[in-house]
């Protein structure tokens, strides 16, 4: 089989580049200057990881040495002062030894850009790079992609948490400058297609998805989406890219050594000006993706609680347009959560026995009268209140109605999983769990987590979270206290005579 070297392969592209690669039929290399960050990615046992820098030559030899195809997905965004250069060197290097090891096929993924005008310095660097990398003498294809649509992806983030948490906002005046926006998917499809172009060709290709938008379109159309009212979004001439990537950092999570380089580079309209790539790369039967449908999928999954950083609520795993466990924290929107742990002087089947036995007739083990007035509340909107009790008084099973609640997952004797039915501006689940259940002392680890809609569900986390100690603290103690004289119980009837 051919063999793919994939750099930056811990990285927001090359983390999803390389399953569809395996499933391609590649044999892949990664280049990985902490292997251990490699490690815990689910496909780490199906690639051969060669541990080395990028800017030491001898490595990139050990690394490119019988490669059929070199995937260069690296860029000093957000490195600060000097990132240009080091882009330089890097790719340098990488072209000539390429050349000398006789890669057939350089593939890189840089940015879609006007010609003959003057660049932002992240859309310059990306074309010197490309620059470099096509005067290297290995055949290379560059494909430049504007805004990728997905989650995980830095300039998706910084417009999801803009639109998400902003319903008006004063925006700079290049917030109608036209893009052309690309799904995730399709542009992984690019880049695998991209190692069978012919031996003889080698040249850039611009890449976009079957729409042009302003910015304040795409936000517009994110907020249709995702539920939210129409932002209302007002221009100025005023707002100098610093002073903007200084508000975005304000109002998002997205770091602003990322921020600014993103805004800046949102100066120009990016918008392609051939699609010669469907000569080798010809679109799927259905076509490429839409806008609407890029952040259908995008927003399809939020963390899961299974999966360390990583919540899943419904879908195919392992989707390009999906949130991985490695992305950063600020990847995959706003989830606000509270993770409360304590050991427990009982057994693990005591533990468990209350657990799923919770609800209903049983109640929530805190501050009744709390639990009662948000349930009215609840009924008075049109919500179901606390009035559907539960099936079975002992046993539940998924897909359960549970008070205001649904069993979404249950785990038999570790984990019982809730989403929330009643009315909310956001998204919520509660998860309960017996950890170490071999031990005398096992853990009961008890999580609710809210997925915030707009700036309306984040308001409401807030004004909500003074109360937390009271309502999950006072449970979690109380569902210890009781699983405790549970395991009192189950020792007594165990007891002969």
């Amino acid at each position: 089989m051919p063999l793919a070297l994939v750099t930056g392969a811990t990285g927001y592209i090359g983390g999803r580049l390389v399953p569809e690669l395996l499933s391609a039929g590649y044999d892949v290399r990664v280049l990985a200057r902490h292997p251990e960050r490699v490690a815990p990615r689910e496909w780490a046992g199906q690639v051969e990881v060669a541990a080395g820098d990028a800017t030491s030559r001898a490595d990139l030899r050990r690394a490119l040495d019988g490669v059929d195809v070199a995937y260069y997905l690296i860029h000093a965004l957000g490195a600060g002062p000097g990132f240009a250069e080091r882009d330089r060197s890097t790719a340098r290097g990488f072209a000539v030894v390429a050349r000398e090891a006789a890669v057939g096929r350089v593939v890189y993924l840089g940015g879609l850009h006007p010609e003959k005008e003057r660049l932002s310095p992240h859309l310059e660097s990306r074309r010197e790079v490309e620059e470099i990398l096509l005067d290297g003498g290995a055949p290379t294809v560059v494909l430049r992609a504007a805004v990728i649509l997905g989650s995980g992806s830095a300039s998706f983030e910084m417009m999801r948490y803009l639109t998400e948490r902003l319903p008006v906002m004063v925006a700079p005046r290049w917030i109608d400058n036209r893009i052309q926006p690309i799904a995730v998917r399709d542009v992984l499809r690019y880049l695998v297609g991209a190692a069978r172009v012919p031996a003889d060709v080698s040249r850039a290709f611009d890449v976009g998805g079957p729409e042009v938008l302003t910015y304040r379109e795409m936000m517009q159309r994110y907020a249709a989406v995702a539920g939210l009212r129409r932002r209302l979004v007002g221009a100025v001439p005023v707002l100098t890219p610093r002073l903007a990537s200084l508000w975005v950092g304000l109002v998002t999570p997205v770091p602003p050594g990322i921020a600014r380089p993103l805004v800046g580079s949102l100066v120009h309209e990016v918008v392609a000006q051939e699609d010669d790539i469907k000569e080798y790369v010809p679109d799927p039967p259905g076509g490429l993706l839409g806008f609407d449908d890029a952040v259908t999928l995008a927003l399809t999954r939020i963390r899961d609680l299974d999966v360390r950083t990583s919540w899943v609520s419904a879908s195919t795993p392992g989707a390009p347009s999906d949130p991985l466990p490695q992305d950063p924290d600020w990847a995959g929107g706003s989830l606000l959560v509270d993770d409360r742990s304590r050991r427990v002087d009982t057994s693990a089947e005591a533990l468990w026995t209350v657990i799923e036995g919770i609800g209903g007739a049983h109640g929530w083990y805190s501050w009744r009268l709390g639990w009662v007035a948000r349930g009215v509340l609840d009924r008075l909107f049109g919500g179901p209140g606390l009035r559907r009790g539960r099936r079975h008084p002992h046993q539940l099973s998924p897909g359960d109605a549970l008070d205001w609640w649904r069993v979404e997952a249950i785990d038999p004797g570790h984990m019982l999983r809730l989403r929330a039915e009643m009315r909310l501006p956001g998204r919520a689940w509660l998860e309960l769990s017996v950890e170490d259940p071999g031990s005398a002392r096992p853990t009961f680890r008890q999580r609710a987590v809210f997925s915030p809609r707009g700036l309306p569900g984040q308001l409401y986390w807030w004004a909500i979270s003074p109360f937390h100690g009271i309502v999950f603290g006072g449970m979690q103690r109380n569902i210890a206290r009781a699983a405790q004289e549970q395991g009192k119980a189950q020792a007594s009837a165990s007891r002969p005579g």
